[in-house]
């Protein structure tokens, strides 16, 4: 009882009495049924498409197409049929996925397929085959069940219509279209509104209304589309726009990229179905909680409010859609929202390593891929950021390659001709998200020190990746499962796998559930200079934990942690190296990343401490990596652990040759010598 108190009290004190106040009558609106009642079960066939057009709409199929046609707002483009000219991009992988699809095989979280069948299961998890009751109202199935939610949701976000239409657009045929309706008309009959799994989220119901409509477009002058196809898809995009609306508070109170998702889910509804009855209610309260989150989540450094660098790549395909389809419209998002989203194109421009387009897997990582519609792996942000500077800026950052074809089709084949601006990479601080970046000639070290304003996504404070020539080597483990059971319940969350000290064997805050943490660490930084960063948290007081990064000349690092209390503690330095040849020597590791060795070395400044080199335990999460939801890859993990009350732990990034000497409390580089 006291615990449950403690961990109420810290909400209170973090999150505050409202959203305390609302997840109480939220959950009581669950278990007493009154959500059932303010959303209940329907039949299609009860709210036929009639029920949600104005009056002066016509509501027979024919008539229906014929007015939609017409009267159709703009999209991005008018046709990819028949006699609209072929996109100019490698064809060969949207075609490959496009026909996979149409055997049966979805790609999930943008990197694996699977075999779900064609039209699939749509209430089944195909990894553990355990299916949900789908005639439940959605407020009786629980997220937290035997089977991971989102392996269910995964082909109900109807993401594979993008591949569909990249398909249908370089070939012109009639197959891809055809998949579309089918499986959308399969859907429908699988899943009456507001029963079953895939009524659960706004956030998803909203994506799947992207792609829905993102599918229309592109098919709308199909010989495969039928009135009656247009008619259904407008009443289902209806009915998941009322499903949204009437729960909206729900997204918003979890301060997060939900909101946003909705908010344009509601807005694009209204904007491009202006015939549906509460179109303006959808686009007025679209719009606006398409500004307000857009303050609320995106701090003034261009950094994110949830942590995390995927989520942050999320909303920005959220906002470059919404920003890209207003001026469409002629009716522009304003000028502030704009000029957040640039900064936040500004800030991932330096975090990116240009020859791979990747970046730290810094935070929550669920796979999620707003708009698959490219060649580039999941981990490749080149698309974003050059379809994010064109529309904020005018301009890419890139030369021209795969990851022009985003831009291609929000703004058209004339954007791919725009002035190319690439941004110098340098030393930066970021400190409303918690971020900095020491620059070395072709390295650079991503520290992450944080005063939490919102819900941390990882205990990381300290954290450190570092970058050589294209090499991420020391890395973060990123995320595998929200869901996995055991210790893969989210456990690549914890501050174990990361780089940086434990204390006692603890995670620097307290983890209550999956996602939701409590005494919340401080991160406070103390010096950031051209070649030197410090800072520490308070993580595990009374213990405090500093460290120093040293960026020294020529691609070489130190990293320096000193601990200390009164009282005898186990002091643990973790080190999480991209899985590449080694060979070890006492505490140091020569890696194999290319031609050049790159040495790891590990130290003491007074004690003797064990070292232990571990790759993919099999029994603990130690030497595990994941760069994609639901997989975990192989990982060097190096580790350095003592018991005293003091501890001086330093880290050398280098090369082989170099010499390093410890005398005293003077640590030798080569020639350089650095005083502890």
């Amino acid at each position: 009882m006291l615990t449950k108190f403690q961990t109420v009290a810290s909400l209170y004190r973090q999150l505050g009495l409202r959203w305390l106040t609302f997840r109480f009558a939220y959950a009581f609106r669950l278990r007493t049924g009154l959500i059932r009642l303010q959303m209940p079960l329907y039949q299609w066939a009860d709210r036929p498409l009639k029920t949600w057009l104005k009056e002066n709409v016509p509501s027979q199929p024919d008539e229906y197409a014929t007015w939609r046609k017409q009267n159709s707002p703009k999209f991005f483009f008018n046709d990819v049929g028949a006699g609209s000219p072929r996109p100019a991009f490698d064809w060969k992988f949207a075609i490959e996925e496009a026909d996979r699809i149409l055997s049966g095989e979805i790609k999930y979280f943008s990197h694996e397929f699977q075999k779900i069948g064609f039209p699939p299961d749509w209430h089944q998890d195909p990894i553990s085959g355990i299916k949900i009751d789908a005639s439940k109202h959605w407020s009786q199935i629980s997220d937290e069940g035997e089977t991971d939610i989102k392996f269910i949701w995964e082909a109900n976000r109807f993401s594979f219509v993008y591949s569909l239409v990249r398909a249908y657009a370089f070939t012109h045929d009639e197959k891809y279209a055809k998949a579309f309706w089918q499986l959308t008309r399969s859907w429908v009959e699988s899943n009456p509104p507001n029963a079953g799994p895939n009524w659960m989220d706004g956030q998803e119901m909203s994506l799947r209304l992207m792609a829905w409509t993102f599918g229309l477009y592109a098919f709308i002058n199909s010989p495969s589309t039928t009135s009656q196809n247009i008619a259904d898809l407008t009443t289902i995009i209806a009915a998941h726009a009322e499903r949204i609306y009437s729960n909206t508070d729900f997204a918003i109170f979890t301060r997060g990229n939900h909101s946003i998702t909705e908010a344009l889910g509601l807005w694009m509804t209204g904007l491009l179905f202006p015939e549906l009855k509460d179109a303006e209610k959808y686009l007025s309260f679209g719009r606006m909680s398409l500004e307000r989150e857009a303050k609320n989540q995106i701090f003034s450094d261009g950094t994110y409010s949830m942590y995390s660098l995927n989520y942050h790549r999320f909303v920005l395909h959220i906002y470059l859609y919404a920003i890209r389809l207003a001026e469409i419209n002629h009716c522009p998002l304003s000028p502030e929202l704009k000029n957040s989203i640039a900064n936040s194109i500004t800030y991932l421009s330096q975090l990116i390593d240009p020859q791979t387009g990747e970046m730290p897997v810094y935070g929550s990582n669920d796979g999620a891929l707003v708009l698959p519609l490219n060649n580039c792996d999941f981990n490749d942000y080149r698309p974003v950021l050059q379809l994010g500077s064109f529309i904020t800026k005018g301009k890419r950052l890139f030369e021209s390659g795969a990851w022009d074809e985003d831009l291609y089709w929000l703004c058209g084949p004339e954007a791919l001709q725009s002035r190319v601006n690439a941004p110098q990479q340098t030393t930066q601080s970021y400190p409303d998200g918690g971020m900095y970046i020491l620059s070395n000639a072709k390295s650079k070290a991503i520290i992450r020190c944080t005063h939490f304003k919102e819900r941390p996504s990882h205990a990381d404070q300290l954290h450190v990746d570092l970058w050589w020539n294209g090499h991420n080597i020391a890395c973060d483990a990123g995320t595998n499962l929200y869901s996995g059971g055991g210790i893969w319940q989210n456990g690549l969350a914890r501050t174990s796998v990361h780089n940086t000290v434990t204390v006692d064997s603890k995670d620097q805050m307290k983890m209550v559930s999956r996602f939701t943490w409590t005494d919340w660490a401080k991160g406070k930084v103390l010096q950031h200079g051209n070649d030197l960063w410090q800072g520490g948290h308070d993580g595990y007081k009374p213990v405090t934990h500093q460290r120093t990064v040293h960026m020294l000349d020529n691609d070489r690092w130190l990293i320096v942690d000193h601990l200390n209390d009164a009282q005898s503690h186990h002091y643990a330095l973790h080190w999480l190296i991209n899985d590449l040849p080694y060979t070890q020597k006492g505490s140091s590791l020569c890696l194999w990343p290319a031609s050049h060795k790159y040495k790891v070395q590990m130290g003491l400044m007074n004690g003797e401490a064990d070292f232990t080199v571990v790759r993919a335990d099999p029994k603990s999460t130690r030497g595990w990596r994941s760069k994609y939801y639901g997989q975990k890859q192989p990982a060097i993990s190096a580790m350095l652990e003592i018991d005293q009350t003091s501890a001086v732990f330093w880290t050398f990034f280098g090369f082989e040759s170099d010499e390093i000497k410890l005398r005293g409390n003077v640590l030798r580089i080569n020639s350089v010598e650095i005083n502890f």
